[in-house]
């Protein structure tokens, strides 16, 4: 509720306005024990431990630090506690090419070859800086290279040595053709910004951002700095914590490599609302989404933007936003510019459900309905696997995975499966992923997670029929088909097109509303069907049955339903282990 400065300067006038800012302070306080119980029990829950800060019509109505920066020490967690941000970084690399680009230096549709003539032409000709900003360049992804965490990630290079280790790779795909999440291409942002201005990465960062917004905990986190209030970052191994593995921080450089604090990321907000960075015409390019990436949400240049769930309401609201994640720390910025709320949360445990904190937030700055949190499945589990072995876990599972007082994860659980084949306990994690197939029989990833245990353990004829069943369920499994094929498997009916009647193609035209405002939209053109969401680009679907189709840009799947007089009246949405459902709308 705004403060509502339009009432007469006489006597009851004044009353009246008086009036309404009690109601106004009580209203905010409201939020405010609303947000600190929803926070303080991810905390007692194990899910959460670092800072918050929350922001509504441009004003910062709460923040606050939980659980503790070090441990050793039992420093406690504070609003000015300086994170490691990840790949929220690249919102402030993609800044600074647009200003280059304001300045004149740099054209984003010619070939990075213009301004780095040493990279190889065979690739470089044809990538453009909008595809290293969209991720759609289709360089590969050097932090998913086999072994790299553990070959490369303690190394210290330059920027110019490390291009080398992904600029002779074979594209994974067209230059602009799909998007695909490539931390290569935002290092090489980094190395654009430092070959034309001439002066390094970090020293851009200060100069061009930092500096002008009074930024002053924040920058380039190299680990020989002595900074105050630095956070220590951990990871869960089991019920305890332990060091997150050390990272050279040249390895995330213009991808990751920044740390801040929730009050310095206030200011970089609000001034994202004015053009003391950019030129207006230029900060209309920087939001502007570019190619669907997750779900709902679109990719812009370091951002993801899209309708966000308010709570549990069936309410949306459009959100400009992006997550980080870094050995021991992850982190969320989720901006709304119609209401002017901004919600940061930075982690320093590693794997904290920020996604659903934000929402739940979210929620409570509308006035909405929101989930609390609940005790871990997987955590629950885990601890029992690690006292007593994993039968007994398993056998604790099935009393705990109903009560109301826990949540049960597919990718927490499956987080325990990895968790054990890493510690090479690879049939103890083989159970585990059994009992994830059994819990989720739709999910293409569990039986993927099973074939892979199963191969390691030399069940290769089990391994092919659970990887066979992973490519069902998703045909873009591209993994799964891979595998299939190192095991000797004929994938050729797995690969063979589906064709679909023309006139059955036709019944699945229409639009479905999916949330409020979210509007999925299928057409056809000949015989191809295409769908295309509220605000996002029209992509190709592709059938696996009669009423199943896929999409190849990312992993989705929709089914069309059909009612009881035999017509199809709406649509399921399958993506990231949840589903929505749409009915079609009347034309």
């Amino acid at each position: 509720m705004k403060l509502n400065l339009n009432y007469p300067l006489f006597k009851n006038g004044i009353l009246m306005l008086f009036l309404v800012f009690v109601s106004t302070m009580s209203f905010a306080q409201t939020k405010v024990e609303q947000i600190d119980e929803l926070i303080s029990t991810y905390q007692e829950y194990g899910k959460f431990n670092g800072s918050v800060l929350v922001a509504d019509q441009g004003t910062v109505i709460y923040k606050k630090g939980f659980g503790l920066a070090n441990m050793e020490w039992d420093i406690p967690n504070q609003a000015n506690t300086k994170h490691r941000l990840g790949s929220v970084t690249k919102q402030f690399t993609a800044m600074l090419i647009l200003q280059l680009v304001a300045d004149g230096k740099l054209d984003l549709q010619k070939p990075i070859t213009t301004y780095l003539p040493d990279y190889p032409k065979a690739t470089g000709d044809i990538i453009t800086t909008h595809h290293l900003l969209t991720h759609t360049s289709g360089i590969p992804n050097y932090t998913a290279f086999p072994k790299f965490m553990q070959d490369e990630s303690r190394n210290p290079y330059t920027p110019e040595e490390f291009v080398k280790k992904f600029d002779e790779k074979e594209l994974d795909f067209a230059p602009g053709e799909k998007f695909s999440y490539s931390n290569s291409g935002y290092f090489l942002l980094g190395v654009l910004v430092e070959k034309l201005s001439g002066k390094s990465y970090e020293q851009m960062l200060q100069d061009k951002i930092f500096t002008p917004l009074n930024m002053k905990e924040t920058g380039y986190d190299n680990h020989s700095d002595i900074l105050k209030n630095r956070a220590t970052g951990y990871e869960k191994q089991g019920g305890d914590y332990v060091n997150s593995r050390y990272l050279d921080m040249t390895i995330p450089y213009a991808a990751g490599s920044m740390y801040s604090t929730v009050e310095d990321l206030y200011k970089w907000d609000q001034a994202l609302y004015t053009t003391t960075l950019l030129p207006k015409k230029y900060m209309t390019l920087y939001f502007k989404p570019y190619i669907t990436a997750f779900g709902s949400a679109d990719y812009a240049y370091g951002w993801a933007v899209g309708y966000s769930k308010i709570g549990t309401s069936t309410d949306s609201i459009y959100t400009i936003g992006h997550g980080g994640g870094i050995n021991g720390f992850n982190t969320n910025i989720s901006r709304a510019t119609s209401n002017k709320s901004l919600i940061v949360l930075l982690n320093n445990t590693g794997g904290a459900p920020l996604d659903n904190m934000t929402k739940a937030i979210r929620g409570i700055i509308r006035g909405k309905d929101y989930d609390m949190p609940k005790k871990s499945v997987a955590d629950a589990v885990m601890a029992v696997i690690e006292d007593k072995g994993v039968d007994a876990g398993i056998a604790y599972y099935n009393t705990i995975k109903d009560d109301e007082t826990y949540s049960l994860s597919e990718r927490e659980m499956n987080a325990i499966g990895y968790q054990l084949m890493g510690a090479d306990k690879v049939a103890e994690a083989s159970k585990v992923f059994q009992l994830i197939t059994e819990e989720f029989p739709t999910s293409s990833n569990a039986y993927d997670s099973l074939g892979e245990s199963l191969m390691k353990l030399g069940k290769n004829d089990l391994a092919i029929k659970n990887y066979r069943k992973s490519v069902v369920l998703n045909p873009n499994n591209q993994n799964g088909l891979d595998f299939l094929k190192k095991l000797g498997d004929d994938v050729s009916d797995l690969e063979k097109e589906v064709i679909i009647a023309d006139a059955v193609l036709e019944t699945y035209i229409g639009k479905y509303e999916l949330m409020p405002s979210f509007i999925l939209t299928v057409t056809k053109e000949g015989n191809q069907l295409k769908t295309q969401a509220t605000g996002q680009p029209a992509f190709d679907i592709f059938p696996k049955t009669e009423n199943e189709f896929y999409l190849k840009v990312i992993n989705a799947q929709l089914v069309f339903n059909k009612n009881e007089e035999g017509n199809i009246d709406s649509v399921t949405l399958f993506q990231g282990g949840q589903e929505i459902n749409g009915k079609k709308m009347e034309e």
